[in-house]
Order: structure tokens, then C-alpha cells, then sequence
């Protein structure tokens, strides 16, 4: 941390009559203080004193001390006030409380996993992003997966640790609490990954937290930013894979922004629209008229290819009863599913119905 924080603050203070403030390090060297004469100064005597107590105010050769943390509660550095009454120890109090704040900020603005939480969320400025990744030492333009990790049902805070372990390269690789449910995973990768590589990665983050916290997890994946800038659309990209997925494949719980298919147009229309489709489509019956029985035939004989013979031998059928079903089907709905256009445009409108489906149980 730049000693200069601390001194911005510590000149402020320079007003208050009769008092040095200063901040000492680890070992006692005065880096910061009102008093720019004591500036290199060191008081070991005083850093040992101030690490070995409690995390409260420390009087110590006509000073009080009271010491600053770090995020892993170790002892990092310790404002200082002199004077030896009542006033000192509380002037000493308010001095820790401006630079601490003051050291909890210059670390969040210069933390890298806060830097890229900034880029994904979107509350970063696009020309800022370079800035900041100058200052930082950060590359800009090297490949980079963004998985989001929704857990689903129960939720463990230990979610964020197993998967900070499974990733220990935080130069590299970021693992981002986003909120009770959502963590984002961001991973550098090589030019040579493939799509199959990351969805074996998910395989494996979902595997780890089903074997050690038995979390059940839903995790989606976005396109590959190539830039720094691109992050924030890789991340909305695996958002909408969970939120696609969660409608038209439910049994998926690994799902890759690029294999949405048609879901992902689906989506995104207007649910007006969506209904005026499927009154276009059927013009005879509404496709609620179509019965489970029905509507599971339908579905396996898109999951054959349109194969009869093969889809008749799956549902234990004989194939004349599986053609007279088909028949049935064409007479109430307009479409033969025999025909490749008139399969398209029901295999379309069950997706769309699917959709239309999830936005009434929102």
C-alpha cells in the first residue's frame, strides 16, 4: 500500500493543536506522520507492544497506538497521537477510523478480484478499464472463461472457498461472490481451449461441491472474452444460459451459452408475439386440446430424427399405431409431423409454449 494514503489523511489532521499524528508500520518505522521531522523514525519497542495486544487502544511512551488490520486480521500498521490524557486516546481513535477507511478504499480501488467483479457487473467505465489495468499490472487482451455458479435449494458460504481451491492462481483466476446464490468464476485460459474443455471444467466445479458441501449447482458459461472489455458480456451470456436452460433444458445442469440454440431467440421475444404465434400455428386447435400421451409421442419422435420405425420401437410400439397416432395429430393441429417444414414449426411452438409456460409461474 502507497505510504502517500496514509499521508494525505495524516496531513489533515495537522490542524488539531498541541498533537503528531502519525502511522508507524510493522516494525516501528514512522511512515507517515504530521511531524514530517519524525518521518523514518523507528520505535520497535512500540510496534511490539501495540502487536501483542488486543485490538484496543495502546498507550506507550507518551503515545497512544491503536493498531489497523488486514483482511486476515493480521497486524499491519498503527496510528499513533501523542499525549498521555483522555483526549489523545480519543483523538487517537478518530485518527484509526479515517485511515482505516482510507486503507479500505486505496485496497478495493487496486484489488484485482474487486477490479474484475467491477468489469463483470458492469460498473466500471469502458475507458477506465484500461487505467486501471495499467496501474494494476493486469493484461488486457488474454483469453478468459466466465462461468456463473447458481447453487440451487440450500446455499453454503463455503461455496466460495472450495472453489478459491480449486483455482489458486488469484493473479490469474478470480472466484467472485455476486450474491447468496451466485458465484462467478473467471478463469484465463489458452488460445487452443475448447468449448468441450470448459464445459469438463464445470463438470468438475460441479462435481467438487456435490462431493464435499453436497450443493446441488446449476452453472452456465459464457463466449470466451478475448479483451478485458468483453468480461461483462461473457458474464451476461452465462446468466442467460441458466436462464434459458432453466426453460427449455431442465435436466441440464452444465449449460454453454453457444449450445442454446434456438431457446436463446426464443427468449428473447415478446410474449405478445409468442402468443400470436402459436394462434397462427393452430388454427384448428389450441395446442393445450393435445394430451400428455400425445405430447410425449411428440417429443420422442423429434428426439428419433423424425424416424418412425426407430421412435415405434422405443415407445413399444408397433409402427402402424405410432403412424395412426401421427394422424390423429395432423388432423387436430394442421401439421404432419412426417414433414420436415411442419416439424421446424411445432418443434417451435412447444418451445415457445414452454416459454410462455415459465413467464406465468415467474
Amino acid at each position: 500500500m502507497s505510504n502517500s494514503v496514509f499521508q494525505s489523511v495524516i496531513l489533515q489532521l495537522k490542524e488539531i493543536p498541541d498533537r503528531v499524528f502519525g502511522v508507524i508500520d510493522t516494525e516501528g518505522c514512522v511512515i507517515s506522520c504530521t511531524d514530517v521531522s519524525v518521518l523514518g523514525e523507528r520505535w520497535p519497542d512500540a510496534a511490539v507492544r501495540v502487536a501483542g495486544s488486543s485490538d484496543e487502544v495502546v498507550s506507550f511512551g507518551q503515545k497512544y497506538f491503536k493498531a489497523i488490520y488486514s483482511s486476515a486480521n493480521l497486524f499491519e500498521y498503527a496510528v499513533f497521537c501523542t499525549g498521555t490524557d483522555d483526549a489523545a486516546k480519543s483523538l487517537c481513535q478518530m485518527a484509526y477510523i479515517a485511515l482505516n477507511d482510507a486503507k479500505n478504499f486505496y485496497e478495493e480501488k487496486h484489488d484485482r478480484g474487486t477490479f474484475v467483479k467491477n468489469i463483470i457487473m458492469d460498473n466500471i467505465l469502458p475507458g477506465d478499464i484500461y487505467i486501471r489495468a495499467k496501474e494494476l499490472h493486469f493484461p488486457t487482451d488474454v483469453p478468459r472463461a466466465v462461468f456463473l455458479v447458481r447453487q440451487i435449494g440450500r446455499t453454503d458460504v463455503a461455496t466460495v472457498d472450495v472453489l478459491s481451491n480449486m483455482f489458486p492462481d488469484r493473479s490469474q483466476d478470480f472466484v467472485l461472490s455476486i450474491n447468496e446464490t451466485d458465484i462467478a468464476v473467471v478463469k484465463q485460459i489458452t488460445s487452443t481451449t475448447t468449448g468441450e474443455d470448459l464445459e469438463k471444467l464445470a463438470q468438475s466445479m460441479e462435481d467438487t461441491l456435490k462431493n464435499e458441501l453436497f450443493i446441488k449447482t446449476v452453472i452456465g458459461f459464457g463466449t470466451v472474452a478475448d479483451h478485458l472489455r468483453s468480461l461483462a458480456d461473457s458474464y451476461k451470456d452465462a446468466q442467460t444460459a441458466i436462464d434459458v436452460g432453466k426453460v427449455f433444458d431442465t435436466e441440464k445442469s452444465i449449460i454453454n451459452y453457444e449450445n442454446l440454440g434456438i431457446g436463446r431467440l426464443i427468449y428473447q421475444l415478446p410474449t405478445t408475439l409468442c402468443e400470436i404465434f402459436l394462434s397462427e400455428v393452430f388454427k384448428k386447435n389450441s395446442i393445450d386440446s393435445l394430451d400428455q400421451e400425445t405430447l410425449f409421442t411428440i417429443n420422442k419422435f423429434f428426439e428419433n430424427n423424425l424416424n418412425v420405425s426407430e421412435t415405434s420401437r422405443k415407445l413399444f410400439v408397433h409402427r402402424n399405431t405410432l403412424v395412426y397416432r401421427l394422424e390423429k395429430i395432423k388432423k387436430l393441429t394442421g401439421l404432419d409431423l412426417r414433414q420436415f417444414d411442419h416439424a421446424i414449426v411445432f418443434k417451435v411452438a412447444l418451445m415457445v409454449r414452454k416459454y410462455l409456460a415459465s413467464r406465468e409461474n415467474r
